[in-house]
């Protein structure tokens, strides 16, 4: 049996599994934990619940201890370390002429490791790069490609509706998102309504795609005829939101109707309607 707890390294990052052994953790309790990259600092998010060994689908780290106000200290000092470091590596990327662009630096919590995020349109030759920082840092350098969407979240900002990016805040992982969501929403196909920061389509729209798919499935569709307390009418346009339809009358006058005051017809909608 296991005492297994879930940790974040980042704010809205991946959650990884450790095996928290006899300390008695909390969620919000800060962790040290060694990782690919040599020891790091992560907070706890997931409270330690006991799973037999067999369910994990392989042998957990160790947590190595919980985090001291030394080790916070230390971390807080590796940030400011790590904005210094990004500095350095623009002069020679500049001076290399390598097509990328540095966004973010991040050290292990013993300084023994440096990774360094950036982006580019292609794979980029960046050996010579590397040694320089390893010599100049003295510490073992990383660089890593990361995509739009990552770049974004890396950088940070305020999207469209005023509030701090989702990637930022809380999305701990990158779902697809399709034009075809945009369409079933009814959102204007604007790439500047319905693009985000990163210049893909907003994560956003893939919040309530299932609820107003199963709303549009409830309403009639467009150019379909109902029955109306005022006679047959036909659909001349659906507002899902309001779950309400506009409906053209025998007289041709069209008035909006809740979806209360209308009775499908086995009408199929016309060909060719819109």
């Amino acid at each position: 049996m296991s005492e297994i707890v879930g940790v974040r390294f980042h704010q809205a990052g991946k959650i990884y599994y450790f095996n928290a052994a006899s300390f008695d953790l909390n969620i919000g309790d800060c962790i040290v934990a060694e990782t690919s990259r040599g020891l790091e600092l992560a907070k706890v998010v997931i409270s330690p619940r006991q799973v037999l060994s067999a369910d994990t689908p392989e042998p957990l780290k160790p947590v190595i201890r919980k985090a001291t106000d030394e080790d916070i200290k230390q971390d807080q000092r590796n940030d400011e370390k790590a904005k210094k470091a990004l500095a350095q590596c623009r002069e020679p990327v500049a001076r290399l002429n390598l097509p990328m662009k540095p966004i973010s630096a991040q050290y292990s919590l013993d300084g023994n490791y440096l990774t360094i995020f950036f982006s580019a349109e292609k794979r980029v030759d960046f050996r010579e790069l590397v040694k320089e920082l390893s010599r100049n840092l003295r510490t073992r350098v990383e660089l890593r490609q990361v995509g739009a969407r990552d770049e974004a979240k890396l950088f940070g900002g305020v999207g469209k509706c005023g509030y701090t990016l989702c990637c930022t805040t809380f999305l701990c992982e990158f779902t697809t998102v399709s034009i075809r969501m945009a369409k079933e929403q009814d959102v204007t196909l604007n790439p500047m309504k319905t693009s985000g920061a990163c210049g893909r389509l907003l994560c956003c729209l893939g919040y309530e795609f299932d609820q107003y798919r199963a709303i549009k499935e409830a309403l009639p569709q467009m150019g379909q005829e109902v029955s109306t307390a005022m006679g047959k009418a036909k659909v001349v346009s659906v507002n899902s939101l309001k779950q309400a339809l506009s409906v053209e009358l025998s007289t041709g006058a069209i008035v909006e109707l809740s979806i209360n005051q209308i009775t499908k017809s086995d009408d199929k909608p016309r060909h060719g309607a819109k």
